[in-house]
């Protein structure tokens, strides 16, 4: 198994989804929230959005972790926001989604999580069943 993947889509969130300094905020304490570790700077992009589109501008930002990384998305007219956040090991998904209500204040969040990589070998004795599996397919 690689990892988890938990993401987070935001309702109706607080102002703090409309400022560049709380997204930077976000992508730099949520990795110590979650035990992970910063490997980057966070890059925030400002988008302003596009005439007659549904998308009126927001921030783009990613922190890329030791064990994956994390990215935020937001729609500032549409008081929207999605996170992601992908790890090669497993992390307490509850402070992290606390976290993401306590700074945001989302009216609903909708909340999808999966374990990515179900063939990773990790372990040695992981990947030899799978490489025993895969031969006994060829030779039927």
């Amino acid at each position: 198994m690689f990892g988890p993947h938990l993401m987070l889509e935001l309702y109706n969130c607080n102002e703090n989804i409309s400022k560049k300094e709380v997204i930077e905020k976000f992508l730099l304490e949520l990795p110590e929230i979650i035990d992970m570790h910063k490997i980057s700077e966070p890059i925030i992009i400002e988008y302003s959005g596009r005439d007659g589109s549904f998308d009126k501008g927001g921030f783009s930002g990613i922190i890329l972790i030791a064990e994956s990384h994390i990215t935020i998305h937001t729609f500032n007219a549409q008081k929207y926001a999605t996170i992601d956040i992908f790890s090669c090991k497993d992390f307490d998904t509850s402070k992290a989604e606390n976290y993401v209500k306590d700074l945001f204040k989302p009216e609903k969040i909708e909340r999808n999580f999966i374990m990515r990589g179900k063939e990773f070998p990790k372990e040695i004795s992981h990947a030899i069943k799978i490489i025993k599996r895969q031969r006994n397919k060829k030779s039927l």
